[in-house]
């Protein structure tokens, strides 16, 4: 999922557009980035911070709820998988184990609540944006937000190509 390439068009264009549009309600492109940079400093991952919150220099990004290292690991366990699927539209649900399909379930239901909210510390910068962890929840089928895996778990190298990409 953290390749850009691999991307299909749709996803690669809906990327490429809420990543301009969020860089310039922040104050530009250097400011996401930096805004990223200080989320990839925190160890041993950043959604597990107390405060619930990472600033840059230039902007906040806040959410509602830690999350806790189990969920984090499963991410990470999910996204591996993915991985090696290389298949852009991935149901995290598709999980044949019951024991791991009942822990996706319940990670569902308790990240499902949370948004997170950047906003950049000078209020003439722009109004800022915010996002949720998964892009769609149905029944039979949930998928991550790619926005939320390009925030938290791909490197910056992902969002250069993002704003880089002309569809």
């Amino acid at each position: 999922m953290c390749n850009f390439n691999k991307q299909n068009e749709d996803t690669k264009a809906f990327i490429h557009l809420f990543m301009s549009k969020a860089s310039q309600s922040i104050g530009g492109t250097n400011f996401l980035l930096a805004l990223i940079e200080a989320i990839r400093a925190y160890k041993p991952h950043p959604l597990t911070h107390n405060s619930s919150q990472i600033a840059s220099n230039n902007s906040i990004i806040k959410w509602n709820k830690v999350v806790f290292k189990d969920k984090v690991d499963l991410i990470h366990s999910i996204l591996d998988v993915h991985r090696s699927s290389e298949n852009p539209d991935f149901n995290i649900l598709s999980e044949t184990n019951n024991k791991k399909k009942k822990n996706i379930v319940n990670m569902i239901r308790a990240l499902t609540p949370i948004e997170f909210v950047v906003t950049p510390q000078n209020h003439h910068d722009g109004g800022g944006f915010s996002f949720k962890v998964f892009d769609r929840v149905e029944e039979d089928f949930v998928s991550f937000n790619p926005v939320f895996v390009a925030m938290f778990f791909c490197s910056t190298e992902f969002t250069k190509k993002a704003l880089k990409y002309t569809p």
